[in-house]
């Protein structure tokens, strides 16, 4: 049964169809399968329905929004702006701004593909300028995008949160630290990088560029303060973040900078709706398609034979890390999620693991795989974006997923790396 579904699915990916068909018919086959009869699709039909109905989920179409309403508007420029203002006369400086930028942007829109579009458009034509391999610029907007993926909010702890039934507050705080980890290494490397091929530093600004620069981007860094202070200190859920990170992304582009008029908002918010519809597709079919995979019990069998049960949780968790790491190469990280997370849950429970370690260790292997060869769907990204070709979009990336890796295996060895602010803020 398990071969004819993926069997199926792979033949379906293969033949251009969106990743929303093959899910769909790989759960419909299931049913079949089970069954014998296509009359119980309504059970399928119901999972579908199920997937999508958590109040959680309300979180994803909203933060969408308010990054799309920055995008089209100023806040992304000022936060970019000063970030160089205070590093671009270090050696290295330029790449430092780029991946610190996408730390920022990455506390404002949860999402890597917007981070790539946002910080990569107006960085890439500078950093050319200023002498790096357009190789080098590439990598590093693509893989410091996956620091938007854990510095709350994120798309995918939303995600997982729901799927596994886990604090999405918990979660959000938790990923600050290995973001702020990766941030470091990248800047690190960058500097090194700079060195070796002798790329020129640009003048240092002055202080009170500085300023004006710390002056233009105050509105904008209400963002991070709103949504990471509001949800460390108790004051509003993820959901309520996501609804005031709206208003306010409406207050500063509409009312603050004049960017956007308020009849703009309609086709804003209709791009939004394409783009969450596409979501919501893939989380209820993906719902439907793990319903499918548990009600047959292939998980159990895929696990028994991989000899889970008699691993500790150090073997566990490479296990996991293994598996959403290849699987986010091949298939869009939402996908793997809702697919995988179902499978590993009872070990994960049976071995006494943090759920909040898990998540975040999955989300950062679902970031890496996004912007990892073959399929990596932020390459493609950058590929569209930047119309550069796809070989030399991925030329670069292997100094930035090794140290990407090494991040995982940090958190697996020294769980604190990702739990120290979580027990901080949750009184753990």
């Amino acid at each position: 049964m398990a071969l004819v579904m993926f069997s199926a699915m792979v033949v379906l990916l293969l033949l251009g169809f969106p990743m929303m068909v093959p899910l769909i018919a790989g759960a419909l086959i299931g049913v079949i399968e089970l069954f014998g009869t296509v009359d119980k699709t309504e059970f399928m039909i119901q999972q579908m329905l199920g997937g999508i109905r958590p109040s959680s989920l309300i979180a994803v179409p909203m933060f969408i929004l308010a990054a799309d309403i920055m995008t089209r508007g100023q806040s992304a420029g000022r936060l970019i702006d000063m970030v160089m203002a205070f590093v671009r006369h270090v050696r290295g400086g330029l790449a430092v701004s780029t991946a610190a930028a996408c730390a920022l942007f990455g506390a404002v829109s949860g999402s890597t593909q917007a981070t790539v579009v946002a910080v990569g458009t107006p960085l890439r034509p500078r950093m050319l300028k200023g002498g790096y391999k357009d190789s080098f610029i590439l990598a590093l907007i693509v893989n410091s995008s996956d620091i938007a993926f854990l510095i709350p909010p994120s798309i995918g702890m939303i995600i997982y949160g729901v799927v596994a039934k886990a604090s999405i507050p918990e979660l959000f705080i938790a990923g600050i630290g290995p973001g702020l980890l990766i941030l470091v290494m990248f800047s690190i490397y960058s500097m090194i990088y700079a060195k070796m091929n002798d790329v020129p530093t640009e003048p240092a600004a002055t202080w009170s560029e500085r300023a004006h620069a710390v002056k233009r981007a105050l509105w904008p860094l209400g963002f991070p303060i709103l949504i990471i202070g509001g949800i460390f200190f108790g004051i509003f859920s993820p959901t309520e973040a996501a609804a005031i990170s709206v208003a306010y992304a409406v207050f500063l582009e509409v009312l603050v900078f004049r960017t956007m008029k308020i009849t703009e908002l309609y086709q804003v918010a209709l791009s939004t709706g394409m783009v969450t519809a596409v979501v919501f597709i893939l989380v209820g079919a993906g719902a439907s398609f793990a319903w499918v995979l548990s009600f047959a019990q292939i998980p159990q069998q895929i696990l028994g034979a991989l000899g889970i049960d008699e691993m500790g949780q150090i073997g566990v968790l490479f296990t996991i890390a293994v598996a959403f790491f290849i699987g986010c190469m091949f298939v869009d990280p939402i996908v793997v999620i809702l697919i995988f997370v179902p499978i590993f849950a009872p070990v994960v429970e049976k071995t006494g693991l943090d759920p909040i370690l898990v998540g975040t260790l999955i989300t950062l292997q679902a970031a890496i795989g996004s912007a990892t060869p073959p399929f990596g769907c932020d390459i493609f990204t950058a590929v569209a974006v930047f119309k550069r070709p796809y070989l030399e979009v991925i030329r670069g990336t292997p100094p930035f997923v090794f140290m990407l890796l090494s991040v995982s295996i940090l958190m697996i060895f020294f769980p604190q790396v990702a739990l120290f602010l979580r027990d901080i803020a949750f009184d753990k």
